[in-house]
């Protein structure tokens, strides 16, 4: 047995397993009552690095009642189900698909989108599930990039990893392989050397991580995501916002930047979804707009990640900014406000006069006209 599997073993898979100061109990639910529904599982190695239950860590393993005492929520709020043409295959835009290949995790976060399917027997992928699935994208020409994810890739034996990754690798107009994972955060026990030296062999690769709090950042997951590095597989890291875990733009902005020393470029920070059972995460949005307002000029833009909703019912992912940031645009000048608030026109020779709304025609009204004419005259001095 490896290292990581051990964890797994050595780790908690029931709610009367979790250390007494850990037990929760809200308005008669109990922890036991959340596992009937939703699994649990904290491996080993996760469980160390969690000092206080209601912390940052904590918070995200550790089955809360509340995740019960919502279920009015969708099951699926992304709509995947809908966009799925065959069981493991998600093919919502035209030139990608997500191909689910496992329901394990190295742990199971409270908070996921997935979390109807992850760890459950319903939710299982089979071998026959998996091969019709690389049918599929052999059969989509139109198919260039594919996202491995689950569950997570990574859970899987090196071998049948192997498998579907070569597979895929074979088919012409298959260009790019990404995997989702969040193994170097929470068991980065599983990157191993033999690991690494099977995935460099089927370059391009790409891995989308997962971390969401700064002190998921240790020696080991630094290791790991060297030694990803070092095979030539570009990092990038997808973060979830969430109420009592990273709702705090200094935690935030210490994450993304420590994440760029180990080599992995924050990509995405999403608002949390509207799940059934997560939705105690939740923040506003006004919170998210705030954070980037707060880091956005105050750190490297290479720490910077994109905002974005998924959008509910299958909207896909829309980018969303603080709208201050473009007072107006207009007159063949567009009028700018920076990070410290100051004020700048940038001479746009391309709009002949165009307006802002001209400009937003396309009915995405998010950003609210403004025009030079109707600034306080102050502005209109210090922006010229």
């Amino acid at each position: 047995m490896e290292e990581w599997q051990r964890l797994l073993v050595d780790g908690i898979r029931r709610s009367d397993q979790l250390p007494q100061d850990w037990r929760l109990a809200k308005e008669g639910v109990e922890q036991k009552d959340v596992e009937e529904i939703f699994p649990v599982r904290i491996n080993a190695y996760y469980q160390s690095l969690i000092k206080d239950p209601m912390g940052p860590i904590g918070r995200q393993v550790i089955p809360d009642p509340e995740e019960i005492m919502d279920m009015d929520s969708p099951l699926d709020p992304l709509s995947e189900d809908e966009d799925s043409p065959v069981p493991a295959i998600v093919h919502r835009y035209p030139d990608r698909v997500l191909f689910l290949v496992t329901n394990q995790c190295p742990i199971y976060c409270r908070y996921c989108t997935r979390k109807r399917m992850i760890g459950t027997p319903e939710g299982v992928v089979t071998r026959d599930e998996v091969e019709e699935g690389i049918s599929y994208i052999r059969e989509h020409q139109e198919i260039r990039d594919i996202i491995l994810s689950g569950g997570d890739p990574l859970m899987l034996k090196d071998d049948y990893l192997e498998y579907i990754v070569s597979s895929l690798r074979e088919i012409p107009h298959v260009e790019i392989i990404r995997i989702g994972s969040r193994v170097p955060s929470s068991l980065p026990q599983r990157v191993t050397p033999a690991l690494v030296s099977m995935l460099r062999k089927y370059h391009p690769v790409y891995m989308n991580l997962h971390f969401n709090h700064p002190d998921e950042i240790t020696p080991e997951t630094s290791l790991a995501c060297n030694m990803l590095a070092d095979a030539g597989i570009p990092l990038g890291c997808q973060t979830v916002l969430m109420k009592g875990v990273n709702d705090d733009p200094a935690v935030l902005k210490k994450l993304f930047q420590k994440l760029l020393t180990i080599r992995v470029k924050p990509y995405y920070l999403y608002q949390a979804d509207l799940t059934r059972g997560a939705n105690h995460f939740r923040t506003p949005v006004s919170t998210g707009l705030s954070i980037m307002r707060e880091i956005q000029g105050h750190t490297s833009g290479m720490a910077v990640p994109h905002y974005v909703i998924d959008a509910p019912g299958g909207g896909g992912k829309i980018p969303v900014l603080p709208s201050d940031y473009m007072i107006s645009m207009g007159d063949g000048d567009v009028v700018l406000k920076n990070y410290e608030g100051k004020i700048f026109t940038y001479p746009d020779p391309s709009t002949g006069g165009e307006t802002m709304e001209k400009a937003s025609s396309d009915g995405n009204d998010t950003y609210r006209e403004t025009h030079p004419q109707t600034m306080h005259p102050g502005m209109i001095d210090e922006a010229r």
